[in-house]
């Protein structure tokens, strides 16, 4: 069983046993406060905008920064110039939770990703619920009904919602549903390996207004150039942020190196 099988499985065992009625969870999130605009943020950012990422651990790399703070992080990526913030939220794979996104949202004013394995509506509106203002979804991880309702139902409750992509087939299945900020995942779900061309060679899939998020495998300022030639306005950081002495200076550096 591969890395996404494993972790997929997970997750559907628990949404299977979730009998929370969804439609009093969707009246819930109606009531709530407007979410920060995620997608604008990258749009208006003045030049390379950078989601920085709240990781304890990874399945392949194991312990990352298991005893990070999550408030503390993020302040230090929003004085770096983090466009927006990612939290990773799943517990027995990557050791986050919704508490980890709910004190990383209080300590600043940027927008923030809920990062999971989105499998069920119940996980987009929890998104909502728990203080996210987007939500990711796995291109890989979902079939094209589940990629087509859970993206409408998350518009819907006025999330913005990240398409993760690995190939340009994956690229034609998140424009079909009509994405407007797509990532393209350097990381094989099956492998965990990590491909660092493979965004450039993805980003031909691209139409022009499409936001486009190149994640994973960046692990300094010297991997910015190539993406964003490639047109990638965004990326997504984690593993090199989070193991940093100095996370808002290693934002910052990131930065400075689209030109």
């Amino acid at each position: 069983m591969t890395y996404l099988d494993k972790i997929l499985a997970a997750h559907r065992e628990v949404a299977g046993a979730d009998d929370r009625q969804l439609d009093l969870l969707v009246e819930r999130a109606a009531g709530l406060p407007p979410p920060r605009g995620f997608r604008q943020a990258l749009i208006d950012c003045d030049g390379l905008a950078v989601i920085s990422e709240v990781k304890r651990r990874s399945p392949s790399k194991g312990d990352l920064n298991p005893e990070l703070d999550p408030a503390q992080w993020a302040l230090s990526y929003e004085r770096g110039g983090a466009a927006c913030l990612s939290i990773l939220t799943d517990r027995q794979f990557f050791g986050g939770s919704p508490a980890d996104l709910q004190a990383a949202r209080e300590a600043v004013s940027i927008p923030v990703l809920r990062k999971d394995f989105t499998v069920s509506a119940h996980d987009v509106v929890d998104a909502r619920l728990m203080g996210a203002d987007a939500v990711l979804l796995i291109v890989a991880a979902l079939d094209d009904a589940e990629l087509a309702d859970f993206h409408r139902l998350a518009l819907e409750l006025g999330l913005d919602v990240l398409v993760e992509t690995h190939d340009e087939a994956e690229v034609e299945r998140a424009l079909s549903i009509g994405a407007t900020l797509v990532g393209v995942n350097q990381r094989d779900l099956v492998t965990f390996s990590v491909d660092t061309e493979r965004a450039v060679r993805v980003a031909g899939a691209l139409p022009s207004g499409v936001v486009r998020v190149a994640e994973s495998g960046i692990t300094g300022p010297g991997d910015i150039p190539p993406l964003w030639a490639a047109g990638f306005t965004a990326v997504l950081v984690g593993e090199s942020l989070v193991r940093s002495d100095d996370p808002a200076k290693a934002v910052g550096d990131l930065r400075s190196a689209a030109s």
